[in-house]
């Protein structure tokens, strides 16, 4: 049938076209580079469409399209959508696309078999590459075998690919966890940052081979570092049984400069206000495996800083980082790797805007260094009045004092201590 009508809206990567029929929306056209380009493409495609003020179900769809393309949450599973033309096969394979969650991917074999239909990647993949619906049936989430990108045929192609999915994968990294927890809920801290690498985690789970900055497992052996914290402190070993096995994950890295990048952005933002922003920053650069580079970033204009969602403290942090780094005044990764915690904090904290504790924070859960204890840190110090039942919060000499007991792995000891504010109250 021929859609009723069309209409062309704004988003963040262009000026999109979206086309309804009777039953739902019948075409989502992403830019096509020019908005005559769009237009052009989008009555080829529905020939007869009369551009036309849409009905209440279409202007909520596009309403989520855009949020989403602004790096915001939203969900698209529940837009109707009219398949009216779209052949048997085609709409299996799109009802398959349509229920995996934002942040994950398919490979064509799965979609596939997910069919019973095994050997037929091909066609899923020829299903996919004549998808009208664009992200209402995200064709972006799947790749090709081996984990490979894939195609994408709408204008920049790859590109406009990975920048949706790089949006869907920052929302679902801090998106709540089933115990009501968000994954990177922020606590204050000295240098005025919320969390700037990954919060204590809330859902108690060991991590079984953790990945450090460079891909390695942690620098210790937690086991043993939780068995020499119950003999070096009854106390704190009562607060580890409640709390149960430890957990903390290392988040990798490609890149120090990306590593503290991303702390920069983090600073005094909610986790799901500051992966959005990172997101958009993101997008702002040709994607690479590894990320953006400090040339990239200086390159950019402060319009396009701005745009991301940056302040202007942060803005100027940024381009501080990526001229030390360019400079060659910060070590690299490989470099950090043989430095002690104390000298990586000193060269850090030489960026405009990274303080020490966003340094500890990359210590502890980039790196995977053992002994770190961020005392000054708001949600170690509280933690530390509730495990050792203190009425008042501890001073840095107090959290220092006790702390030598838990030498060499006052890492681990921390992440017992955030766990604490998270257990129920005894009566």
């Amino acid at each position: 049938m021929t859609a009723h009508g069309f209409l062309l809206f704004d988003t963040a990567i262009g000026r999109c076209g979206i086309a309804w029929g009777a039953r739902g929306v019948a075409l989502l056209q992403l830019p096509e580079g020019r908005e005559d380009g769009t237009r052009a493409r989008l009555l080829e495609r529905m020939p007869g469409a009369l551009e036309a003020p849409p009905p209440p179900d279409v202007q909520r769809a596009i309403d989520g399209i855009a949020a989403l393309l602004r790096g915001e949450a939203s969900d698209l599973s529940g837009v109707p959508l009219d398949m009216e033309r779209v052949p048997p096969f085609h709409r299996r394979v799109y009802e398959v696309a349509r229920a995996i969650p934002p942040g994950a991917t398919l490979t064509y074999g799965d979609i596939a078999a997910r069919l019973g239909s095994i050997g037929a990647a091909r066609a899923v993949g020829q299903a996919l590459g004549r998808n009208p619906f664009a992200i209402l049936v995200p064709c972006h989430r799947v790749l090709a075998a081996g984990g490979k990108v894939g195609g994408f045929s709408a204008d920049g192609g790859v590109t406009t690919k990975l920048r949706l999915l790089e949006i869907e994968r920052a929302l679902a990294a801090c998106a709540p966890r089933a115990d009501g927890a968000a994954a990177s809920a922020p606590h204050p801290q000295a240098d005025g940052a919320a969390a700037s690498a990954p919060h204590p985690q809330a859902d108690g789970a060991a991590a079984s081979a953790p990945q450090a900055a460079g891909g390695g497992a942690y620098g210790f052996d937690p086991a043993a570092a939780v068995e020499r914290l119950r003999a070096s402190d009854a106390a704190l070993g009562r607060l580890i049984d409640r709390v149960g096995p430890f957990g903390m994950r290392l988040d990798r890295t490609s890149s120090l400069f990306l590593a503290l990048a991303e702390s920069i952005v983090y600073q005094q933002l909610t986790g799901k206000a500051a992966a959005t922003i990172f997101a958009r920053v993101r997008a702002l650069f040709p994607p690479a495996h590894e990320g953006f580079t400090p040339e990239q970033v200086l390159r950019a204009s402060d319009e396009q800083l701005r745009a991301a969602g940056l302040s202007r403290a942060k803005l100027l942090a940024l381009r501080d980082l990526a001229r030390r780094t360019q400079n060659g005044e910060l070590p690299t990764l490989a470099e950090v790797h043989g430095m002690d915690d104390e000298a990586i904090i000193e060269r850090l904290t030489q960026v405009r805007g990274i303080g020490r504790w966003t340094a500890e924070m990359l210590l502890m859960f980039r790196l995977g260094r053992p002994d770190v204890l961020p005392v000054d840190d708001y949600g170690i110090r509280k933690g530390f009045a509730i495990a050792f039942k203190q009425r008042d919060l501890p001073g840095r000499k107090d959290l220092e004092r006790r702390g030598a007991r838990w030498k060499p792995y006052r890492t681990v000891a921390s992440w017992y201590l955030w766990r604490a504010a998270e257990l129920p109250r005894k009566d």
